[in-house]
């Protein structure tokens, strides 16, 4: 299959939430390349910018903003004298946030604030990185989500993001070309401190699996995610459309955390077999209580993410593919390797 049609790269490339997890590695590849004249970057602390700004200090063109992306005021200033020659490309949001009100805060108005300001000066493409949260949970475990499924948001962080999707799809209607990209579960380098927890569950053998742990989760490779994002930024096609980005194929979570653990032993590290296996009925449990805590406006995020592991949440590349040239490059044991030995390189205790 030919290569899809893409697009010169922009004089000015945007990323919100450059900080973050996913915005650590895609700021890395973009200031890797000498062609990407200017990249101006939004972080929400002063520490996220002084961080940025010692890393990238000799490269040039590289422009550090903080502020909040919930304000509309900072989507403004991000954007201040962007033009025809300038892509943005959307990471930030919040997932475990204390309220959840702060979903929709972050989430909802602040990808609303980005789409209007990117209308109103012109950009060439806003990308839009989303979540397979506004689609919630595979309504069975043989099932997986294909381009066409309808919304159906888990909680309230998927309806926040949902809602978000909704405020991109209003201001492409309206002229603006955006794309937006779906990943799942992403691992990789640069994790926050939940991901680190995740491997010293599986390395101590206390991580809940529920049930056979037959349940399937599509998950991606944060510099596969990168790739995605990317094509989805560049390839003429994409306009106006929304791909799942993910690895190859689904993995159950037993095989998930056999990689792990298989990753962990591999790496040096003594692994414990494991020893926690939950009834179905504990997940379900969970999430009534999270379900509950979420209605009179609280989040609890262990809760939260025992009562969505009873569930499968798997996706179809198959168009991503097709029609962006995606091609997942890292697997499961190799990029679970590497998310291992960054945290042994950070000096992290698995």
């Amino acid at each position: 299959m030919a290569d899809p049609a893409r697009r010169p790269l922009p004089s000015t490339t945007v990323v919100t939430g450059a900080a973050g997890w996913l915005g650590t590695s895609l700021v890395a590849r973009l200031a890797a390349d000498p062609a990407r004249a200017r990249l101006r970057l939004l972080v929400h602390t002063t520490a996220e910018a002084r961080a940025l700004a010692t890393r990238y200090a000799d490269r040039p063109g590289v422009e550090v903003l903080v502020g909040d992306i919930a304000k509309a005021d900072t989507a403004l200033r991000l954007l201040d004298g962007a033009g025809p020659d300038t892509d943005v490309i959307h990471t930030a949001g919040i997932i475990h946030p204390r309220r959840v009100r702060q979903f929709f805060e972050t989430n909802t108005a602040g990808t609303r604030h980005l789409a209007t300001a990117a209308a109103d000066r012109g950009v060439r493409r806003l990308v839009h990185v989303s979540s397979n949260s506004p689609f919630g949970t595979n309504p069975d475990r043989a099932d997986t989500f294909r381009n066409d499924e309808p919304y159906h948001p888990y909680l309230g962080y998927g309806r926040s993001k949902m809602e978000a999707e909704l405020a991109v799809t209003e201001a492409a209607a309206k002229g603006l070309d955006t794309v937006i990209v779906r990943p799942p579960w992403f691992y990789g380098p640069n994790q926050p401190p939940r991901q680190t927890t995740f491997f010293t569950m599986v390395r101590t053998g206390k991580f809940p699996v529920i049930g056979k742990g037959d349940q399937r989760r599509s998950m991606v490779f944060v510099e596969n995610l990168v790739d995605g994002v990317l094509a989805a930024e560049l390839v003429n096609a994409a306009r106006g459309k929304g791909y799942w980005i993910a690895d190859a194929e689904p993995y159950t979570v037993a095989e998930i955390v056999a990689t792990v653990g298989a990753a962990l032993r591999d790496e040096g590290l003594e692994v414990q077999p494991p020893s926690t296996s939950l009834p179905t009925l504990a997940a379900r449990v969970a999430e009534t209580a999270d379900r509950f805590l979420q209605g009179v406006g609280l989040y609890q995020q262990q809760l939260h993410v025992l009562g969505e592991m009873g569930h499968t949440i798997a996706c179809d590349i198959s168009v991503a593919r097709r029609e962006l040239g995606y091609e997942p490059r890292v697997d499961l044991y190799d990029g679970m390797r590497a998310s291992i030995r960054w945290c042994l390189d950070q000096g992290l205790t698995l």
